[in-house]
């Protein structure tokens, strides 16, 4: 995921309702001129950001970034979920086609659970590797609670997660009890179906490497 620095996020602030010239960021950042400047230039590469014709010129935010930032800034004051995060989903697939469509159900059920607030879904550019095709997902989502937790964990197998907010975060017993419960019960499905496909020497093996 692509990470921005605070300065870079303040920066956005500024120029999400107004373009302003370098003058007027150095006195509203204080900052100094050298070290706006290099907050800027990736910026201006990733396309974030461009500058206006005219003198002084004006940096100004794009409109579709200003549009997503608007949207994403609504989205968090009606959003009531306790939990903040981003998730990378990677997919693999033996064929372009079948890669293509497993990350749109993906995206789509995403969208459609109820135990998320879903903010953003980024798809990466496909990338063929050997015999098979892969991509991946950046998600930017809520979760209501730590039930919603395990059940991104368990039915989306996200390689990557990153917490955002809160700092802290308080589980009543109950709600750890029935946390603790659908994961052993997940836990005990997977375990089944593992005993079912591996030999006693296999399976011997697989507990090894497990349990050390």
């Amino acid at each position: 995921m692509i990470k921005y620095t605070d300065t870079q996020k303040r920066i956005a602030v500024l120029l999400l309702h107004e373009s302003k010239t370098i003058d007027e960021l150095h006195n509203q950042l204080n900052i100094p001129y050298d070290e706006l400047m290099r907050e800027l230039k990736p910026m201006l590469k990733l396309d974030l950001i461009y500058r206006e014709q005219g003198f002084p010129p004006k940096y100004k935010l794009k409109r579709e970034i200003s549009d997503t930032v608007k949207r994403r800034k609504k989205m968090a004051e009606e959003d009531k979920n306790k939990i903040r995060l981003n998730a990378i989903i990677e997919v693999q697939a033996i064929e372009e086609n079948l890669l293509k469509k497993q990350l749109k159900e993906i995206r789509e059920a995403l969208e459609k659970e109820e135990f998320f607030q879903v903010y953003d879904v980024m798809e990466a550019e496909i990338a063929e590797q050997d015999e098979h095709y892969s991509s991946y997902l950046e998600v930017s989502l809520s979760a209501k609670n730590l039930m919603a937790l395990m059940r991104l964990m368990f039915l989306y197998g996200p390689t990557s997660v990153e917490v955002l907010k809160p700092e802290k975060f308080e589980v009543e017993m109950g709600e750890l009890q029935e946390a603790l419960m659908a994961m052993a019960d997940v836990v005990h499905s997977y375990t089944e179906y593992i005993a079912k496909k591996l030999s006693r020497e296999e399976l011997e093996n697989f507990n090894k490497q497990l349990f050390g």
